[in-house]
């Protein structure tokens, strides 16, 4: 590898990245031939194939992937330089790719907009997906940080919290059960619970609310937060949801959160990045504004479960919920 050079890596890179030679070509405003040639070069340096034709385009080798993610490392390396440079002169400029679950769309915009304001030479980049797409971009490099409720159990990760998160079993307001008060657990049984798919962040909070009675014979799984809200709305069935996303619509009387004793179960919203990732001066920035003034952009909760007397004292932190 000692006379690869970056301007190689980066072609093979953007062939990895766009699939065929031609688009790469022209992402990086050079001729299709030189980006071949030179990868050639390459793979004769290195002596292995790094670039396969296969069905569906240009995909790489193992050694390939290999080389493109040292790209990857070596690309955030030099944005860290050129940023600390660019700090030198006391100003908190640059970029910043934040990640943002989902289920965080419901608060993070107007954190977002207020560092925004706070610091108009900052050029945000905002990715919205589900928790395996986040932790991808922090993988590649692609995100300095995300905003997650359940941050990986991965000792490569560095987290702080931004504020509480309160979970809760909603209904439609025609439900029998809606004008029940501190109902067990047990008085839901034999209702029809509408649940995110296997490995989302609510669908294991449910299984741990229920323990060793079991799952819920009775579940329709859906996949979107969204879709769950309009179905219980539509009187389908009942769920649990982030008390986060549902506070307009109890506001409105649309939806009821069901009086369940040991409810709320509160988990937490963070900001995650890699450990071994150095954020730049406007990441940083914007991890200290989350961690320090995060919370107040949290969704109030309408009524009796917006006080806060009354959630501290019934909230439940189940065993491993973070």
């Amino acid at each position: 590898m000692r006379n690869v050079s970056l301007k190689q890596m980066r072609m093979l890179a953007a062939v990895v990245r766009h699939g065929s030679v031609t688009a790469a070509a022209q992402a990086i405003g050079v001729s299709a031939p030189a980006v071949t040639m030179q990868l050639r070069q390459m793979q004769d340096e290195v002596g292995l194939a790094l670039i396969e034709r296969r069905q569906g385009g240009m995909l790489p080798t193992a050694a390939g992937l290999e080389v493109a993610h040292a790209v990857a490392r070596i690309e955030a390396v030099l944005d860290e330089c050129r940023a600390t440079l660019a700090g030198y002169t006391g100003a908190t400029r640059g970029d910043v790719s934040v990640g943002v679950v989902s289920t965080a769309k419901y608060f993070a915009p107007r954190a977002l907009a207020a560092f925004s304001r706070a610091h108009p030479d900052v050029a945000l980049r905002v990715v919205v997906g589900n928790r395996g797409e986040m932790l991808a971009g922090l993988d590649d490099f692609d995100l300095d940080l995300v905003v997650m409720g359940r941050p990986p159990e991965d000792a490569a990760m560095e987290m702080a919290v931004i504020g509480e998160h309160p979970h809760v079993i909603i209904a439609s307001p025609a439900h029998r059960l809606a004008p029940r008060r501190a109902m067990a657990l047990a008085a839901l049984a034999g209702e029809t619970f509408l649940l995110r798919e296997p490995g989302s962040g609510t669908r294991m909070l449910m299984q741990r609310l229920f323990g060793a009675d079991g799952m819920p014979a009775r579940r329709i799984e859906m996949g979107t937060n969204e879709t769950i809200k309009q179905a219980v709305m539509a009187e389908m069935g009942i769920a649990l949801l982030s008390a986060h996303t549902i506070a307009a619509e109890v506001e409105a009387g649309r939806i009821a959160v069901l009086d369940v004793q040991g409810l709320p179960m509160m988990r937490r919203w963070y900001v995650v990045k890699r450990q071994d990732k150095r954020l730049l001066p406007a990441a940083r920035a914007l991890w200290d504004d989350l961690v320090r003034d995060g919370a107040g952009f949290l969704p109030g909760l309408p009524g009796a479960l917006g006080a806060p007397p009354r959630m501290a004292r019934r909230a439940r932190h189940g065993p491993g919920i973070p």
